[in-house]
């Protein structure tokens, strides 16, 4: 299965149509007076429909198990066929339209099996998906023009003592997002610090090392004074989204504000805590500019 370990969840949602052409009017009389010999055609489907929804990973090897919160399955007898749409929806990392497409397959072929016995040209159309929302394609951030500034916050990196291995993850994240990003190291001394942010010529500066409870940990306390405003949601998503993954994330004091217009982060030192919390809030956390720009929400 691919790996999705990295994802944010979100509320998915997908809808999925199929077709079944009966070949008289006599075929459709029976479906609505319900005498289809074999029962009741469409909440025999229904439920048949409702279990291929909730089965689908069983039957698709890469299909990811998760819950599905909502199936919705709705009929629309035009002329000759009945049209099936399949609606699931779940709050998880990953999206259902699989689970949509195989639940009106089934749906359709339940029909099918119902239908034969009294009518021997029945058949199945398209089986598509209708829409979808929720993953990438719902949250599109332009991220054209944007640059960073990623100040590694280090007194052995800085002293040439060890490698820099999280402001280069950090950098490598920013990349995927197409936005250009310089580094610099700097020791954990707050005067470094403050004069790094206040130089800065960035739209964001995200800061790497200093966050935890060390003595010498002086990144968020130094940063959050000079804050026009603190994002805490961000921040919460950050830790939210660490301390799912690993229990020391609690002691992050990672810090998300804004600054004269720019984005300013103070992530973990760890290389593997730094690109957690880029993962976490990232491309998402763009937004803002469109915010402090003044435009209105989607």
């Amino acid at each position: 299965m691919v790996d999705i370990t990295h994802k944010i969840t979100t509320l998915r949602e997908a809808t999925a149509i199929a077709v079944v052409r009966t070949s008289s009017e006599e075929t459709i009389k029976a479906i609505r007076e319900n005498k289809v010999p074999k029962g009741n055609v469409f909440e025999m489907a229904k439920a048949a429909g409702l279990l291929g929804v909730k089965k689908t990973p069983e039957l698709l090897p890469d299909c990811h198990p998760l819950p599905i919160e909502y199936t919705g399955i709705e009929y629309e007898i035009n002329g000759l066929e009945i049209q099936i749409s399949v609606t699931v929806k779940t709050i998880y990392k990953t999206g259902v339209e699989v689970e949509a497409m195989h639940g009106a397959s089934i749906v359709a072929l339940t029909m099918y099996d119902m239908l034969k016995p009294i009518d021997k040209n029945v058949e199945i159309g398209t089986i598509r998906l209708q829409n979808k929302k929720g993953g990438k394609s719902s949250f599109k951030i332009n991220s054209e023009g944007l640059n960073a500034k990623i100040v590694v916050c280090s007194d052995t990196i800085s002293k040439g003592q060890g490698e820099d291995k999280a402001g280069k993850a950090i950098a490598s994240k920013l990349k995927e997002q197409g936005i250009e990003s310089e580094i610099i190291i700097i020791p954990d001394e707050s005067e470094e610090i403050r004069s790094a942010l206040k130089n800065a010529k960035a739209d964001m500066v995200i800061f790497t090392g200093g966050t935890g409870v060390g003595p010498r940990d002086v990144t968020p306390e130094t940063i959050e004074s000079l804050l026009d405003l603190k994002l805490k949601g961000v921040e919460e998503q950050m830790r939210n989204y660490g301390q799912q993954r690993m229990p020391y994330a609690m002691l992050s004091r990672s810090v998300a504000g804004i600054m004269d217009g720019k984005v300013v982060l103070a992530l973990p030192g760890s290389t593997k805590g730094a690109a957690e919390c880029m993962d976490a809030i990232f491309p998402h956390v763009l937004h803002v500019f469109k915010v402090i720009e003044g435009k209105r929400h989607d």
